[in-house]
């Protein structure tokens, strides 16, 4: 079984754009939309009730999605992008505690848990003199080394701020309005910090032909 980055443009990514957006979106929007109309789907599929109230239901209804994406990602766009991975296989656990326990607790935790190794291990790469970073966006663009410094930085710091946020959140919130910030919330936060990104992205990008001519 092979991971790649997420932004790894191979042939079937350039020919499926829609469909890796929907793989990653989708779960997402299936967790909104269950914890929204729990009531409704156990009232439709009694069987749902075992996993107990809305947020068990949704967190199933997750799981499953998050899996059936990843296969159809192996399937059709021939990998599994390294982050949805680690992060499906965080959902499995963490949701199937908290189904298991009935404690909401780890659910809530999972973005926490995730955001917190990404950042950790962005930032301890640099401690080692690596970028890792550099391994998930390389396909994307190339830049030169103190680009990759400043950016993983950047990430690593952008993740433990969303581990904090999260906490934040699930902590003093209700239920339904931390779906609804890990829905709604979180895609925009990263969209905005992702192309404020672009102008030290095009200050350190390297150019292969120029730099062969040299």
């Amino acid at each position: 079984m092979s991971t790649e980055s997420d932004i790894t443009p191979n042939a079937a990514d350039r020919h499926h754009p829609l469909l890796k957006l929907a793989l990653e979106l989708g779960p997402l929007l299936i967790f909104f939309f269950a914890n929204l109309r729990g009531p409704w789907l156990v009232e439709k599929f009694p069987a749902l009730s075992e996993l107990g109230g809305p947020l068990f239901v949704a967190t199933g209804l997750f799981m499953a999605a998050t899996i059936l994406s990843l296969v159809v990602s192996k399937i059709v766009l021939g990998h599994l992008p390294i982050m949805p991975f680690v992060s499906g296989i965080v959902v499995v656990i963490f949701g199937s505690l908290s189904i298991w326990l009935q404690n909401e607790t780890f659910i809530k935790m999972k973005p926490t848990i995730v955001n917190a190794l990404f950042g950790v291990a962005l930032l301890g790469g640099l401690a080692f003199g690596r970028s890792l970073l550099g391994y998930v966006f390389n396909a994307a663009f190339q830049l030169d080394a103190e680009g990759w410094r400043k950016l993983t930085i950047r990430w690593g710091i952008f993740f433990l701020f969303l581990a904090v946020l999260n906490e934040v959140v699930w902590r003093n919130f209700s239920d339904d309005t931390w779906v609804a910030f890990k829905v709604w919330g979180t895609m925009p936060i990263t969209i905005i910090f992702t192309l404020a990104q672009m102008p030290l992205v095009l200050k350190h990008s390297l150019n292969p032909e120029t730099d062969g001519e040299k």
